[in-house]
């Protein structure tokens, strides 16, 4: 396009670049001033790194990170920044410098930024692009799953568990396409159709129409073993490209009247068990949650319904208990035999699981103290027998151990203490004891004093 010379209090800006606004209205105008490297350019969700340094069209800066010595970071497409940063970084390479040029409607608009941005101003940005890249979804933040948006969603709403879901999805490894099918199932199941549980935590971060790259690593993908009928080794990294064509959420709590949650804690409570016969522990897990989400708060049962409701959490609870042993996650076994035991006292499987996690942390007298009540309480278990002989025969051995180890700190002790008494001895005998005996006796008598 023909630059045009604006002229202020003695000092021009070319207004002049590429118009790169999808309207091709001239609201944001790129100059490439210093090529970049690579291919790629930022996508929609991910983070990146800038320098910038912000004036007005008379030149005069009103804002700079340069200045600052510390790189301005924010996430493409999400709002965080004017219109015409997250059109115009969007474009951008590592490494790559460009002016942008953005007319107030893809700035500060007719408001402006008072004091330093005026009403109506069309500002000048010159940016530098150091690095970017995609959004961790973990909830640990561990980097174990990272999206790339490739086409933006409509719409706010994002599945949740137990949402039916309408997908394609793509799965590859080191540039070989393993998996790559159309599906329809709800969250909560795609282990049975041998999908990573990066999938699912995938399309619980997506919109309808949403295509996303995802990097899994191992830990979410197939972990350490692998997948066999994929031909996937073990501590593999995987890609998957995912399309969320359509979706229905699960109904919350919140949405269900009593008999539709009693109804559907019913279902999945079943499910969970099939999961679990299955060796699905983790899958099954998730089913007793929803029963426990559903009916936990809900106060205005009566009769029946409210027993029936206490009979499904404490089953909830009970199952819960025995998937997290299964899993070796003694403390949250623990805690659900906890809540268990809130229900009913003297439950027996309760009292049993809380002995098992209890061992498991290796706190072995609470747990002879909860096998023991079990035998004390139904004398035909003799499991719980069993198990209050293998606390006392470990913490037997647990005694002996610390037995041995304060053994050897005393004999420590006494050989470093005899070596100072020699010491001493040694010293008096040679006279270098003398001034120390006058400072203390000293020290004594005018305390005394």
């Amino acid at each position: 396009m023909t630059a045009e010379e604006v002229a202020n209090e003695g000092q021009t800006i070319p207004i002049e670049g590429e118009d790169i606004t999808l309207k091709k209205d001239g609201g944001v105008l790129k100059l490439v001033k210093k090529e970049g490297t690579g291919e790629e350019c930022p996508m929609t969700g991910d983070k990146v790194f800038v320098h910038y340094v912000g004036t007005l069209l008379d030149g005069s800066k009103f804002d700079s990170s340069r200045d600052r010595n510390e790189k301005f970071s924010f996430e493409i497409g999400k709002g965080q920044v004017i219109k015409a940063w997250d059109i115009g970084v969007a474009t951008m390479r590592v490494g790559e410098v460009s002016q942008l040029i953005c007319k107030p409607e893809y700035a500060y608009g007719a408001a402006g930024s008072p004091p330093k941005i005026p009403p109506n101003a069309t500002l000048v940005f010159e940016v530098e692009l150091f690095e970017f890249h995609g959004e961790d979804i973990t909830e640990d933040e561990d980097g174990g799953i990272v999206r790339r948006i490739l086409t933006k969603g409509e719409g706010y709403t994002k599945p949740n568990e137990g949402a039916s879901v309408e997908v394609t999805i793509e799965g590859s490894c080191e540039g070989r396409v393993f998996d790559e099918r159309e599906l329809k199932f709800e969250l909560g199941d795609s282990d049975s159709l041998g999908l990573p549980p990066a999938v699912e935590k995938a399309l619980q971060s997506m919109e309808k129409g949403e295509e996303a790259l995802f990097t899994v690593k191992p830990k979410y993908g197939y972990g350490s073993t692998g997948n066999a009928k994929f031909n996937i080794p073990g501590g593999a990294t995987l890609q998957y490209k995912i399309k969320l064509i359509n979706f229905e959420k699960a109904k919350e709590s919140w949405e269900m009247n009593t008999d539709e949650k009693l109804e559907q804690s019913s279902i999945v409570k079943d499910k969970g068990t099939q999961y679990f016969k299955d060796g699905k522990y983790k899958q099954a897990s998730v089913q007793y949650k929803r029963i426990i989400s559903w009916l936990e708060h809900e106060s205005s049962l009566k009769g029946e319904d409210e027993e029936r409701a206490k009979a499904l959490r404490l089953a909830a609870h009970l199952n819960l208990a025995m998937c997290y042993l299964k899993l070796h996650e003694h403390a949250q076994a623990l805690e659900n035999c906890d809540k268990a035991l809130e229900l009913d006292g003297n439950n027996e499987k309760a009292l049993f699981r809380r002995g098992e996690a209890l061992f498991g942390m290796k706190e072995f007298e609470r747990a002879r103290s909860d096998f023991t009540r079990v035998t004390q309480l139904y004398p035909s278990n003799r499991a719980a027998k069993a198990q209050v002989q293998a606390c006392q025969k470990h913490m037997k051995e647990q005694h002996e151990k610390d037995k041995r180890l304060y053994a050897g700190m005393f004999q420590k002790f006494a050989e470093r203490d005899a070596k100072r008494e020699a010491t001493q001895v040694k010293e008096k005998e040679n006279g270098e004891g003398d001034a120390m005996d006058v400072e203390e006796n000293g020290t004594q008598e005018q305390t005394a004093a």
